[in-house]
């Protein structure tokens, strides 16, 4: 693995290290961890790598990394750097012959969005978004049951995604990672939508296998002096009759953070907080209420089984979750290099159309918004990409 972004100063990159490693099965061997060479170096030394492929710019890594023997270059790289800069690094290393694992959202803007898919088919390379909530083992349970129609039909969905960070002016006081969040130069169109509001999207989506059709926001911005959504209430139509309602903040006084979905169907329903992810409520009209907890083989569905490390009783969370996204592209890179590349829908992780959903999502959030909370249709991506 190489990797674009996570030097000194940044959280998501060392995030991402931990997870690649975990399953002893990716070493990292390169990277470009800041603009700031010395950054770079000073990171490179921390994480034991040989200082030769420690890059000045991510051009450079992907044209030198290219030219070593096939048993010595990267495979893949991970991309955690702001988002304005997404689609440029990703694009490159696709177009270089190498597979991309990419932070989320994953482009800049929904063109940039809609760009980057064409190039992941026209290479048919592997490229991972990091929706990294999809990996917990009781998310892929409720995603089963939802798919295989034992809970019916949905009828609503209420996500929320909650948090406190963005409080006080952060960024003023040269906070790194409240810096970028909140300047659209750095961030995109969304604050709170893009940064959050985009998992609680994915997780819906993810786990109903309905796509949200249209969308109604109305956002607001408290602080003084900031320019993106610091706060969002959204609600949801989704192509089989279900509505819903989506709520994302960063200035939720007392939140941490609040991951939380409910999806109620005409067959039972579920309720999943990521603050306490070993547990989910499974709730059928007229039945006693029950608590599934991750790691029982035996009532639990096949992909919540092959998500599951450790035996019942010992707690697994956000690593082990983030982990379980590169788990799945490590599996499907291994794949290609030995000739035998899966099929899209055989990937175990949020992919580029996931990507492009994410930033149609901010997009029409943003434009309802602007128009008074107008009613703005999210149109299916093969529609988007076939335009």
């Amino acid at each position: 693995m190489g990797m674009v972004g996570g030097g000194q100063g940044a959280f998501i990159g060392a995030v991402h290290r931990i997870a690649a490693a975990l399953d002893q099965q990716v070493e990292l061997v390169a990277g470009s961890f800041s603009r700031d060479f010395e950054n770079t170096l000073s990171t490179g030394e921390q994480l034991y790598l040989d200082p030769s492929r420690c890059y000045r710019t991510y051009e450079e890594m992907a044209a030198r990394e290219v030219r070593l023997p096939e048993d010595r270059r990267i495979d893949f790289v991970s991309v955690v750097t702001p988002n304005n800069s997404h689609f440029s690094i990703s694009k490159t290393f696709l177009e270089m012959g190498f597979h991309v694992v990419c932070d989320k959202p994953m482009t800049f803007n929904l063109q940039e969005a809609v760009d980057l898919a064409r190039v992941v088919e026209r290479t048919g390379l592997v490229f991972a978004l990091t929706h990294n909530y999809t990996g917990h083992p009781l998310v892929r349970h409720a995603r089963e049951l939802f798919r295989s129609g034992q809970l019916g039909t949905v009828r609503k969905v209420i996500v929320e995604y909650l948090q406190d960070w963005l409080m006080a002016p952060l960024e003023t006081a040269g906070q790194k990672q409240a810096s970028w969040r909140v300047d659209p130069a750095q961030s995109g169109l969304g604050g709170a939508l893009g940064d959050i509001g985009t998992h609680a999207f994915n997780l819906a989506e993810y786990i109903t296998g309905d796509p949200v059709a249209a969308v109604c926001a109305d956002t607001s911005t408290f602080l003084p002096n900031r320019k993106l959504d610091e706060d969002a209430n959204v609600l949801l139509r989704f192509e089989k009759g279900g509505k819903g309602v989506l709520t994302c903040s960063q200035i939720a006084t007392g939140e941490e953070n609040g991951l939380k979905i409910r999806v109620y169907a005409s067959e039972g329903a579920i309720l999943w907080a990521q603050e306490n992810p070993n547990e989910m409520h499974l709730y059928r009209y007229g039945q006693p209420r029950q608590i599934l907890t991750r790691g029982h083989r035996e009532y639990l569905s096949a992909p919540a089984a092959a998500a599951t490390r450790i035996p019942v009783g010992h707690p697994e969370g956000y690593l082990e979750a983030f982990a379980n996204i590169y788990a799945g592209a490590v599996r499907a890179i291994r794949a290609h290099l030995a000739g035998q590349p899966l099929k899209t829908e055989e990937y175990e992780f949020p992919t580029v159309y996931d990507g492009v959903r994410g930033l149609q999502f901010i997009t029409q959030a943003v434009e309802s918004a602007a128009r008074g909370g107008a009613w703005m249709s999210l149109e299916r991506i093969s529609q988007t990409l076939t335009a």
